[in-house]
């Protein structure tokens, strides 16, 4: 990997600013393009940008991730760079939120840029390709050697009226991928607070009987459920136990913060957008996450694996989501606020063990 700091610097200083200037989904969906169309080109973007050493290996629920630093889902929701985030220095990454039926999306704008919050306003809704088209787009790529992930939600469309519909939704898309060796683990997505069905999976009978259709599947890959952020103590613990009764053990800590007098939100940007649907990523996240990780871990002990995110953008981030007792860590806004070539350094300082950076 290249020193940093030059990257660091031009992203920060130079290219950061002009992004900034344009709609943040246009961006999006500009490097999107870029980023599929320079997967051919994965030795040079690996020696640009990643890290490696074999002391960052992990083993967990039977999955080896290079490094513990992911990509989590939400970013690249069609799958169109599922090939190119491990070059650019990613342990693991998820694909997604898939669902069974193709969705565009809630109204846009669906994203929106809170500088001085250090977060993104997100109502993009499980926009989707749909299951099949992501699964075709997948099967031509060759990701031999990746430890990709596909995070499953329910098709967030008017049809999906009941709790019967949404989970038979879940069903049709993880019976879809689960033959596919590339797919390492699945996330389980009940948290997502910008659709139709929102909250539905919160009610433990609810959750129960979907746990209860995916245990039926057995699945080779291990399943994590992605949790939501503004959770009491009670409704995570009980919603992790219920998860322990029907055999999963992994659990993502956690989505979403949907309270606009969050301590972190600074409230002169949250007027400039209180016209607009959404919830909020990064820092406004950082300390529900680090609440819960902390409590479930002392709760629940060695029983459960753990990622964390929200909120991650440098190796102190980092630092206090593992001694909190995460095992894993997931980012994406920290990578759209610091530049890409934060996760190497995260991944250098964490195998280094600096205290200067740690």
């Amino acid at each position: 990997m290249l020193a940093t700091s030059f990257f660091s610097y031009s992203y920060k200083h130079i290219l950061k600013p002009i992004l900034f200037l344009f709609d943040a989904e246009l961006v999006h969906d500009s490097f999107t393009y870029i980023g599929e169309k320079s997967e051919n080109m994965g030795d040079l973007i690996s020696r640009l940008f990643r890290y490696e050493n074999p002391n960052l290996t992990k083993k967990l629920l039977g999955v080896t991730f290079d490094n513990p630093i992911g990509l989590a889902a939400g970013f690249d929701y069609d799958g169109h760079m599922a090939r190119v985030m491990k070059h650019v220095g990613f342990g693991f990454n998820t694909v997604g939120t898939v669902t069974a039926i193709a969705y565009e999306g809630n109204t846009k704008p669906r994203l929106a840029r809170l500088p001085m919050s250090q977060s993104l306003l997100v109502n993009k809704g499980f926009k989707s390709g749909g299951a099949k088209e992501v699964r075709a787009r997948l099967d031509a790529k060759n990701l031999k050697g990746h430890t990709i992930g596909i995070s499953v939600g329910s098709s967030n469309l008017p049809q999906i009226d009941s709790l019967k519909k949404a989970i038979d939704d879940y069903i049709f898309t993880f019976k879809l991928f689960a033959p596919r060796k590339y797919v390492k683990y699945f996330e389980l997505n009940i948290s997502c607070p910008n659709i139709r069905l929102k909250g539905a999976f919160s009610s433990i009978e609810n959750f129960s009987k979907l746990c209860a259709a995916v245990k039926k599947l057995k699945l080779k890959q291990p399943i994590f459920v992605k949790m939501a952020n503004e959770l009491s103590l009670k409704e995570s613990d009980d919603l992790v136990s219920t998860a322990l009764k029907y055999g999963i053990k992994g659990f993502v800590f956690s989505n979403l913060v949907k309270d606009r007098t969050n301590k972190a939100l600074v409230p002169s940007e949250v007027a400039k957008i209180s016209h607009l649907s959404g919830n909020f990523s990064g820092k406004p996240t950082f300390e529900n996450s680090l609440k819960l990780i902390r409590h479930t871990r002392k709760k629940f002990g060695k029983d459960i694996v753990i990622v964390g995110t929200g909120g991650v953008f440098n190796a102190l981030d980092a630092k206090a989501k593992f001694k909190a007792g995460a095992d894993l860590l997931q980012l994406i806004t920290g990578m759209i606020y610091e530049g890409p070539q934060v996760i190497g350094e995260i991944n250098q300082a964490l195998s280094h063990g600096q205290s200067n950076t740690l």
